[in-house]
């Protein structure tokens, strides 16, 4: 799986580069990251279509292996302005959270647990995820192609930890075998967001506790792009 370890200067000391990537505004981006993704997700699942600047940005924070900055796993803070609004409102109070949204990145980030303890599983999605690159090299980020390797790569490593998410919407459209794959690419895009959340300092008590505080940095980056 892309990791963040190499997020930074490698020259860096250790616990320098830590106390630089575990601030709340990088655990903003990483879990804007995760609630663009599952949003994505809940748009194909009902309209059969998303958004695609917002679709290039999520597929290929899974593609990005090396970053210079946190923000740069996604290409920019403007590729993540769906994912920040739909953050800034399930940080709302209970009347603006949507339930189905909250339910599909609390198992996003439960099975990005799961896998964190199967390394196997880690070799075989980093090998795809290589596959995938190569091939949007040739083409681009949201490539039938990638969006198949990617789909796939969810499909055989992470369904199996259990539990799978059970994506809620038209007939029409889930049964739809390109649809199918974008959306299991986007899922795998949401694993990538919760390992990117966890070594930035993510964890679930911190986000309970945190709150105001993810609520306030979200605003901030918000605010950047206005």
């Amino acid at each position: 799986m892309p990791a963040c370890t190499r997020i930074l200067p490698p020259q860096a000391a250790g616990g320098i580069l830590l106390r630089m990537l575990r601030t709340t505004r990088n655990q903003a981006i990483a879990l804007a990251g995760l609630a663009q993704a599952v949003h994505l997700v809940q748009q194909i699942a009902k309209r059969g279509q998303a958004d695609p600047e917002a679709m290039a940005t999520s597929i290929g924070s899974i593609l990005k292996i090396d970053a210079a900055s946190v923000e740069d796993v996604f290409g920019s803070l403007a590729g993540l302005k769906d994912g920040l609004l739909k953050l800034r409102q399930q940080l709302g109070g209970r009347e603006s959270i949507d339930p189905e949204h909250a339910r599909y990145s609390a198992m996003l980030v439960f099975l990005e647990s799961k896998l964190e303890k199967h390394p196997e599983a880690q070799h075989r999605i980093r090998e795809e995820v290589e596959k995938a690159v190569l091939q949007a090299q040739k083409t681009s980020v949201t490539d039938e192609t990638v969006l198949e390797i990617l789909g796939e790569t969810y499909h055989k490593n992470i369904s199996p930890l259990g539990p799978r998410i059970i994506v809620s919407g038209e007939r029409m459209f889930l049964t739809d075998p390109d649809n199918a794959h974008k959306i299991r690419a986007l899922l795998l895009a949401g694993i990538r967001a919760a390992v990117l959340w966890r070594q930035c300092g993510g964890a679930r008590w911190k986000f309970l506790l945190n709150r105001k505080k993810l609520q306030h940095e979200t605003q901030a980056l918000l605010d950047q792009l206005t």
